[in-house]
């Protein structure tokens, strides 16, 4: 073969290392990118998961059960914004009237909105983004059932466009 025939071909040769080289170190960033998202997230979740939790131990324990009428009026002020709203997570509904949810300065759900300084809440949790519905239909069998949902935003996507992301805790609680 002659010399000339060949000129040229190990620069094609070094372009095309070049390229597969960049890809790969596109393809390792963009992981990166993908892997700190799913992080967040699961923190997030872990998070909704701590504050539903607190919740439904709040409700066990503090509900009266010292006659059936101050244990029905002791769990029903739990009761959250038990209605969905007319979008996913804007929930309707009265407000509960017990201070453990809602006192205005320091109950569950300002600390899930993020309203309770040296608390960090949610991204994008308001006080209409968080429902406690409670269920009597099973009050026979010596317990009620409460659905405890608390919504929020990821910051990683606009806000406008964000989809909620939702943790839902139903659990019972014995009369």
């Amino acid at each position: 073969m002659k010399k000339q025939a060949q000129s040229g071909v190990f620069l094609i040769e070094a372009l095309i290392a070049i390229l597969i080289f960049s890809l790969g170190i596109l393809g390792m960033v963009a992981m990166g990118g993908s892997a700190i998202a799913a992080q967040s997230d699961a923190q997030y979740r872990s998070e909704a998961a701590n504050f539903a939790s607190e919740m439904a131990a709040n409700i066990m324990l503090n509900v009266d059960r010292s006659t059936p009428a101050l244990f029905n009026s002791s769990f029903d002020s739990f009761a959250h914004r038990p209605v969905s709203g007319g979008a996913f997570c804007n929930f309707a509904g009265a407000a509960s009237t017990n201070a453990l949810v809602t006192d205005g300065t320091s109950g569950w759900v300002e600390r899930v909105s993020g309203a309770v300084p040296g608390v960090l809440g949610l991204p994008g949790a308001t006080t209409t983004s968080e429902s406690i519905s409670i269920n009597r239909s099973l009050a026979g069998n010596g317990f009620y059932q409460v659905t405890i949902s608390v919504c929020w935003k990821p910051p990683s996507t606009s806000a406008m466009l964000a989809p909620w992301h939702q943790h839902q805790l139903v659990t019972y609680i014995p009369q």
